[in-house]
């Protein structure tokens, strides 16, 4: 019997149209790698990230013309935005005023009271969310000499001290992130926050690297958290095309049992007795099926040997042998066909499913 992971209770969050928190489902969330400024070209790639599952959206806010440009983003998109902050407390201001679900900032670099006291009230008479982010690379030197060195202990407290700045000033309508390169200090620290608060978190594994080592280190990191219940939204970080991000982000979270729906592509790997181009087809397959919205598994196997005792436990799969395919249903051979025919057959078995 599959082990359900049981979440842990934080208190609801609302970000535009949607929740975190409360028990809603772990949302996806991405970050536009366009110039904020470029509103059409920005819009273009939300648009693209939102077909491919994003459910959050970040957008970096460098400039005012930046945050001027998100009142006509808003308007082109479906998903909530987040407007990305960094020093400059006027900025976060002006991104509420034209239209930000929520906001990311860090009080540490925001600068004087008086400069967070602003950007809370504007937060607090539009009732919009702030995010307070910590990172281990912008840990304050008090903190990184009290635990000599970056620790998951310093970033919780940093994380804590943010915090409560701004509950002090009289809001509580508040996301935490703690982010690190280090995979098992984000583990740790994640551990140790969700054990002293109950806002909602937003879970990811900071500068984590390329399309491979990014989603190794996100895979793990991300894992690790979400499997003990920790987690209300997510970003697989990648240096890379953001649509990547969205594709591993929905992986773990199918793994984790934590999503259903859409298809689940499972392959065997390569060997001697491979007789088909396996690695191109199992590829195919998998760009053929992201678009369609059935809670199935889909299975590609090399051979016409192993092929149909290992595709088992998918609802449908596909083995290649010299000239010739088969497809399998449950493990049992229900049809032939050419090998050029194979990839069109399982396409047309899938469209019958889904009628």
């Amino acid at each position: 019997m599959e082990e359900k992971i049981i979440r842990k209770k934080t208190r609801e969050v609302r970000i535009g149209n949607r929740a975190i928190g409360g028990g809603n489902p772990v949302l996806i969330q991405s970050m536009a790698n366009t110039k904020t400024e470029d509103v059409k070209g920005t819009i273009a790639q939300i648009q693209k990230l939102t077909s491919a599952g994003c459910e959050i959206i970040r957008c970096a806010v460098p400039t005012m013309e930046a945050a001027e440009a998100l009142a006509e983003i808003k308007k082109g998109i479906t998903i909530p935005l987040v407007a990305d902050i960094h020093f400059d407390y006027r900025l976060a201001i002006a991104a509420m005023e034209h239209g930000a679900d929520k906001i990311r900032i860090n009080p540490g670099n925001i600068g004087a009271k008086d400069r967070i006291q602003a950007v809370v009230d504007a937060a607090k008479e539009r009732g919009i969310p702030i995010r307070v982010g910590v990172n281990s690379g912008s840990l304050e030197k008090e903190l990184v000499e009290k635990y000599h060195g970056v620790t998951p202990e310093g970033l919780v407290e940093s994380a804590m001290d943010k915090v409560h700045i701004i509950e002090d000033m009289g809001y509580d309508n508040l996301v935490i992130s703690i982010k690190s390169s280090d995979v098992l200090m984000c583990v740790k620290a994640h551990e140790l926050i969700s054990g002293q608060t109950d806002y909602p978190l937003h879970v990811g594994i900071t500068e984590s690297g390329t399309l491979t080592s990014g989603n190794i280190k996100s895979a793990i990191g991300l894992g690790l958290i979400l499997s003990q219940g920790i987690g209300d939204t997510i970003r697989v970080s990648l240096t890379g095309d953001p649509l990547e991000e969205i594709k591993s982000a929905k992986i773990i979270l199918r793994t984790l049992g934590l999503r259903k729906g859409g298809i689940e592509v499972v392959s065997c790997p390569t060997c001697g007795r491979t007789q088909i181009d396996l690695i191109g087809l199992a590829n195919q397959v998998e760009e053929m099926v992201s678009g369609i919205d059935l809670d199935l598994k889909v299975a590609v196997m090399g051979c016409v040997v192993n092929g149909p005792g290992e595709a088992k436990e998918a609802d449908i799969g596909i083995a290649g042998g010299i000239g010739e395919g088969l497809l399998i249903k449950h493990g049992e051979i229900f049809k032939k066909v050419k090998e050029e025919e194979l990839l069109d057959a399982l396409r047309q078995e899938l469209l019958h499913w889904s009628e």
